[in-house]
């Protein structure tokens, strides 16, 4: 891979779904590399046609074509980060973690998308293991909310204890640098408190609550912008902290579009 990149602004790549909503995936990825003027790149796995409703069709990319993207950008123009949100399958899940290996990815986040906030899931079986046993493990930070958490520890999570053991099982039996357990998922005080394991320092994080109903793309925004941080040559724990500082004020400026839930305020210093 070029990684010998002669300009001073580093690149990210973003391996995800296309939201034709705008909200999320592919376009919240690219909004949000943008923000932090890092500039973006993109495979594509899927398309989607949504909108603050709901999904309304989904159509996979041949894994080969995600393969040719993957590579386009990496042989011309080298990424300093990496993030992947939703690739669908197990076929394009094996094919995704085979390059990351083989043109050596620098600072991969993987965004395990696999069971929506809401607890439903989104992938099969067979593309869970995938996601568990092929691409976590080579990945510098996995970003798993309450449910995928659960999926991936083989853990009920209702606690902050339980998200820390979470954490552990996750990091023990994937291999993954560091673990990420979401709580926006979670009840009540929990609510966006999040727990941080690397196999030795565990933190609690926490932001202020911001009530809004409008936080579509709010899972893909962290980890777009911790990848974008990571590209810019910030260390984890601080990509991540500033990732949740810009996600907290981006749905403090959530944008209140079409009749369902509407996405986070990417681009909110622009806004009056």
């Amino acid at each position: 891979m070029n990684t010998d990149i002669s300009s001073k602004i580093p690149v990210a790549l973003t391996i995800a779904g296309s939201d034709s909503g705008g909200g999320a995936g592919i376009q919240a990825d690219l909004r949000t590399f943008a923000f932090h003027c890092v500039h973006g790149t993109s495979a594509i796995t899927c398309v989607t046609a949504q909108n603050t409703l709901g999904v309304m069709a989904v159509e996979a990319i041949q894994p080969q074509a995600v393969v040719a993207q993957i590579n386009a950008v990496c042989d011309d123009i080298g990424v300093q980060a990496a993030k992947t949100g939703m690739l669908l399958n197990k076929e394009i899940i094996a094919a995704v973690a085979e390059q990351v290996e083989a043109l050596q990815i620098p600072n991969l986040v993987v965004d395990p998308v696999m069971v929506s906030r809401t607890g439903a899931q989104l992938l099969d079986d067979d593309a869970v293991k995938n996601l568990r046993n092929l691409l976590i493990p080579k990945a510098a930070l996995v970003t798993p909310n309450r449910y995928e958490a659960q999926i991936l520890s083989g853990l009920p999570i209702n606690s902050l204890d339980d998200m820390r053991a979470a954490s552990h099982i996750i990091h023990r039996n994937t291999g993954v640098k560091v673990v990420l357990v979401k709580g926006g998922g979670m009840q009540g005080s929990l609510r966006g408190v999040d727990v941080w394991f690397d196999g030795h320092r565990m933190e609690t994080l926490t932001t202020k609550h911001v009530d809004t109903k409008n936080t579509h793309g709010t899972g893909c925004t962290l980890s777009a912008a911790i990848a974008a941080n990571l590209a810019l040559g910030k260390d984890l724990i601080t990509a991540l902290k500033q990732a949740k500082e810009y996600v907290t004020t981006a749905l403090s400026y959530s944008l209140t579009i079409g009749k369902g839930q509407g996405p986070v305020g990417h681009f909110f210093p622009l806004l009056k």
